[in-house]
């Protein structure tokens, strides 16, 4: 079983490296971050007129045919250049929120606008900080939505969001809000990283629609798709962490040698690029799995996901130790890697969220785990 990526997929990669390379800089990063701005969208807009955002979508959709495997692609671009843009939310998981479980009718309205990049759909799955459904409160009674989402990404930039409320019967699903509507009210918050904005959405009596189709099988899947994009992009940032710190330890001396030359220095860069090599294998057979609809999708992203969180967060932290007292200073690079890296981990679930999936998962298939 091959879990590379193919010459055309590659050839992929480069083509997103180049325009993600000539938009979203670490100078549009530090500029964002001195100015608050939070969400690019030059380089949202220069994806959307790429046809980028129609990736996974079908020709009829406004799309471009391609599935999870170019998606992964993407993400870890996206997280290679840290573009201040809305990817996982929006083609992580509303798109495929809208795909699986979506009326034709909303399918047709949204999507096309998706691909052009008039429509953002933030997911507003979280309520203080936990994506269990356990802890959803929110609630839809007769097309009418009330509760309180916390933090939103991008929810003060979205135009629409993807809710999970539970319905009359006590159900977790999906709904969609249109947030310019009554019954909305969105406040800024204030994220570990501000090239990545949140907000908190307060919904009373909003007018809102069902996506028909979402239960809790479906809403458990998107998690998981989500899980794997997420994996793929701070696999990209871990290593453009790892390969500015290798860049710096060449250049930054020491008793007249180049720091890199010692070998705990190699030791430790050895350690981030192992890490990231394990993460990348698990993120691999998790997007083999999303791409097939494998049955072992549930493990597989649970594996990709702890994987990726323990590499994103080892390699940025090192990052930090390597480059020195420079490396927290508001002006050099790598604090930008380690503020994402939070962020990342914090949107879709922390690690013990992700270990309890994984032994669940695990217990449903059989398999005994050690």
């Amino acid at each position: 079983m091959n879990f590379g990526f193919s010459e055309e997929q590659e050839t992929i990669r480069d083509t997103l490296a180049r325009l993600l390379g000539d938009h979203a800089t670490l100078a549009v990063a530090h500029a964002r971050l001195d100015s608050g701005e939070g969400f690019d969208r030059p380089t949202w807009s220069a994806l959307a007129d790429g046809g980028w955002l129609g990736l996974a979508m079908s020709e009829a959709e406004g799309g471009a045919g391609m599935g999870a495997v170019e998606l992964a692609i993407l993400a870890e671009e996206i997280g290679r250049s840290l573009a201040a843009v809305p990817f996982l939310p929006v083609l992580g998981l509303a798109v495929p929120a809208l795909q699986a479980a979506g009326t034709e009718a909303q399918r047709r309205s949204l999507l096309p606008g998706i691909a052009e990049g008039r429509v953002i759909i933030a997911t507003a799955l979280a309520e203080a900080g936990g994506l269990a459904p356990e802890t959803v409160t929110a609630t839809l009674a007769h097309g009418r939505l009330s509760g309180r989402k916390a933090p939103v990404g991008f929810g003060a930039d979205a135009t629409h969001a993807l809710v999970a409320a539970r319905d009359e019967g006590g159900a977790v699903r999906l709904c969609l809000v249109d947030l310019s509507g009554p019954g909305v009210t969105i406040r800024a918050l204030d994220p570990i990283d501000r090239t990545r904005p949140a907000a908190e959405i307060a919904l009373d009596g909003a007018p809102a629609e069902l996506l028909p189709g979402s239960d809790g099988a479906v809403i458990s899947r998107l998690l998981d798709g989500a899980a794997v994009l997420g994996a793929f992009e701070q696999i990209g940032l871990a290593e453009r962490a790892l390969a500015l710190t290798t860049a710096y330890t060449r250049e930054r001396r020491a008793f007249g040698r180049p720091i890199g030359s010692f070998q705990a220095v190699k030791h430790r860069l050895a350690d981030m690029f192992a890490r990231i090599e394990l993460a990348r294998s698990n993120a691999f057979f998790g997007a083999w799995a999303l791409a097939s609809g494998d049955s072992r999708l549930g493990e597989a992203a649970a594996v990709a996901r702890l994987a990726a969180l323990d590499a994103v967060q080892f390699a940025t932290e090192e990052s930090i130790q390597l480059h020195g007292g420079i490396g927290i200073t508001w002006a050099a690079d790598p604090h930008l890697f380690l503020r994402r890296g939070w962020q990342l981990k914090a949107e879709l679930g922390l690690t013990p969220m992700w270990r309890e999936r994984l032994l669940d998962n695990l217990a449903a298939s059989g398999h005994a785990a050690t």
